[in-house]
């Protein structure tokens, strides 16, 4: 098949990715590749909002603050700054997109939600679904715009590096990417002198997650093995409340009934988080998923539940329609009954490495939303800084990227990109292999790696990921490429970056909690962990 061009070539498409792409298609064709239908991706799932600056009682500075603190100060102090002066301008720019954020009732501005670690009211929604609210509006853009290209059910297996044609380690650039296509096998060639990493996080690295199926990491492991470092990949931050019910797959229970008066209870009915933190349920997400973990393993539970009842069950359903409408589906009437719930892994802190303006080591490449690591959160995010950071470090790698490609295009090794050799690799005749060791990785990573750690249980995880990259590479070579394996590649390759960067932090920092090393360190750790 011949080789595919273009301009910007985005992988994801999230809101990172697709912000990009609609900022960029008026300078040059783009394509966006997607693993499943456009409108699958960890932003289409966000319940809570998105945090900006936008009432006169609230300030920029109160923003950085609360940020600084949820990161436990390992935040990149800049990062912070621009996240929360740009927020206003991101806001406007949603709403001129077409994102009908819910007012408050006077209709004089917007209707603010408090989450846990804002010291304000500062998380515009739209009701309980603002991501997918978010998610559609930018979808019927994308749609309509003519110089972007959608290729759906398309997932990226590596990156095409320049150093791999001219054989000259100095020729550290990006010319595109090989992605497969899932129904028909097919790796197809996509030259691009720019490429977007919006592929977002990784939480079917663990046995529970709030995240679509999609979210395998496959961004992190083609951008590290292209040689771009990656940070702070230890911070994975797991979500107090998923709600509990064997036929509830990975379904959120927001943090804004937190910071509506939900309060967290024993079966008992025994309140617990005041035995943990001064501001109780309002308190860092990560304090509040070690808590409900504690209690879980202290009384042998699988579950605890969050109770709305001091609420009308007019403000529960009015406030969370959709919440309160699936939960019904499986029998649980939140405005009159508590929620069971258990932690899951929710949001990746850590990714690749990039500077201000979304640029990578790599020139050429750019990564934005989940997959990157901008030094925003440092050990922890705080609640709805993430669809913040995807659109205003979306927004400035766009900026940079459209002033670099009347340079990059120039590239003549753009127009001869090799095309996919699979070499001679056969059909795989069991896949019950890739299914058996998928399932293991996701076991022992919640089991070994999850909400608190130990040096014991990280060798144990080091041991058995180093035998299963093997294999895996193995397979990867031998055997003629499928979606499952390549997700399989990525998770394994993920997971391993994990571990390391748990073992190389000698402390507990945030998401990050050691029992062998309970306490922080400012003096040797207070940094990120680069690999």
């Amino acid at each position: 098949m011949p080789v595919i061009h273009c301009d910007y070539l985005v992988l994801g498409s999230g809101l990172a990715g697709m912000v990009f792409a609609l900022d960029v298609a008026d300078k040059g064709q783009v394509i966006l590749v997607t693993k499943d239908t456009l409108f699958t991706s960890n932003t289409s799932r966000a319940q809570g909002g998105i945090a900006a600056v936008t009432h006169q009682d609230d300030s920029v500075e109160k923003h950085i603050h609360d940020t600084m603190v949820a990161g436990a100060y390992l935040c990149d102090r800049e990062a912070v700054r621009v996240c929360a002066t740009d927020g206003a301008a991101a806001i406007e720019h949603l709403v001129k997109m077409g994102v009908d954020f819910t007012r408050s009732d006077d209709g004089a501005g917007f209707d603010l939600h408090q989450e846990g670690g804002h010291s304000n009211r500062r998380v515009l929604h739209v009701d309980d679904a603002t991501g997918a609210a978010i998610q559609q509006a930018m979808m019927q853009r994308v749609m309509e715009h003519p110089n972007i290209e959608v290729m759906e059910h398309h997932l990226a297996v590596d990156l095409i590096l320049k150093r791999r044609i001219t054989h000259n380690p100095e020729d550290r650039t990006i010319l595109g990417a090989y992605v497969l296509e899932r129904a028909s096998g097919e790796v197809k060639t996509i030259a691009a002198p720019i490429t977007l990493l919006a592929s977002g996080g990784a939480g079917k690295v663990y046995l529970y997650t709030s995240n679509p199926d999609v979210a395998t990491g496959d961004g992190i492991a083609i951008a590290h093995r292209a040689g771009v470092r990656v940070a702070n990949m230890e911070f994975y931050q797991f979500h107090p409340t998923c709600l509990y019910h064997p036929k509830a797959k990975s379904f959120l229970i927001s943090e804004a009934l937190r910071g509506e008066g939900g309060i967290l209870r024993l079966p008992g009915g025994e309140r617990f988080m005041p035995r943990y933190h001064e501001r109780a349920e309002l308190a860092p997400r990560d304090i509040v998923a070690r808590a409900i973990d504690q209690e879980m393993k202290i009384n042998g539970l699988d579950h605890v539940y969050l109770d709305m009842s001091a609420k009308s069950p007019e403000f529960v359903q009015e406030r969370f329609p959709n919440i309160h409408a699936k939960c019904l589906q499986f029998g649980i009437d939140i405005s009159r009954e508590p929620i069971p719930v258990v932690p899951a892994a929710h949001y990746m802190c850590g990714g690749v490495m990039t500077d201000l303006n979304g640029q990578t080591e790599l020139s050429g490449l750019f990564a934005a939303g989940e997959v990157a690591y901008t030094g925003l959160h440092g050990a922890n995010r705080l609640a709805s800084n993430s669809l913040l950071e995807a659109i205003v470090f979306s927004r400035r790698a766009a900026k940079t990227a459209t002033a670099m490609l009347p340079e990059r295009v120039k590239d003549s090794l753009l127009k001869t990109v090799p095309v996919w050799d699979k070499g001679r690799a056969v059909p795989a005749d069991e896949q019950v292999i890739i299914q058996q060791t998928w399932e293991e990785v996701r076991r022992f990573m919640w089991n070994f790696v999850g909400i608190v750690r130990s040096n014991h249980r990280l060798e144990r995880a080091k041991t058995r990921i180093d035998l299963i990259r093997r294999e895996v590479a193995t397979d990867y070579w031998k055997y003629t490429l499928t979606a499952d394996l390549v997700e399989l590649r990525s998770i394994v390759h993920v997971a391993d970056l994990i571990i390391q960067s748990a073992w190389m932090r000698k402390e507990s920092r945030g998401l990050h909690c050691s029992q062998n090393y309970p306490y922080k360190d400012d003096e040797r750790f207070l940094k990120p962990t680069v690999l």
